[in-house]
């Protein structure tokens, strides 16, 4: 039997790389890409450990995926705890994904309706469904908490 999993359901596995990303002193944001009902890739923000600025979870992800043979993930819908940058809001266009959830908004860099919307940009040839808000309290303490920290 089929059972389609929620969107929270989802969401707490990106928040489980999100803590992963925590206890290796990186930036905590978790990112999955799910297809069928299932898990394809999971990862965390690796900036600091691979001392390069474009390890982004959702790039990880996706990068994991297509290095695997596919080239577009219109079957795939993303979970990413903070919405995505104008960076990885342009790798999730390329990479044609299909749905992208996300947890909390980021008011300073986030390109997925806050400070601009690149997966709404009509010209660009490529749209995903968004959904966004999803437990966004969680993500939100989480990435909160890390730079109260840092402070």
């Amino acid at each position: 039997m089929y059972k389609e999993y929620s969107n929270e359901y989802w969401m707490n596995y990106a928040l489980e790389q999100a803590r992963l990303a925590l206890q290796e002193d990186e930036v905590p944001i978790g990112a999955v890409l799910v297809k069928d009902n299932k898990i394809v890739a999971a990862d965390h923000n690796r900036t600091r450990q691979t001392n390069n600025n474009l390890a982004h979870a959702e790039k990880q992800v996706i990068e994991k995926v297509i290095n695997s043979g596919e080239k577009y993930l219109y079957d795939y819908t993303l979970f990413v705890t903070v919405e995505p940058c104008l960076m990885c809001a342009g790798a999730i266009i390329w990479a044609r994904v299909g749905k992208v959830v996300f947890g909390c908004f980021d008011p300073k860099a986030g390109a997925v309706g806050s400070i601009y919307n690149a997966l709404l940009d009509k010209n660009f040839n490529h749209h995903p469904k968004v959904v966004s808000g999803i437990l966004s309290q969680e993500c939100s303490d989480l990435i909160v908490g890390f730079f109260k920290s840092k402070r």
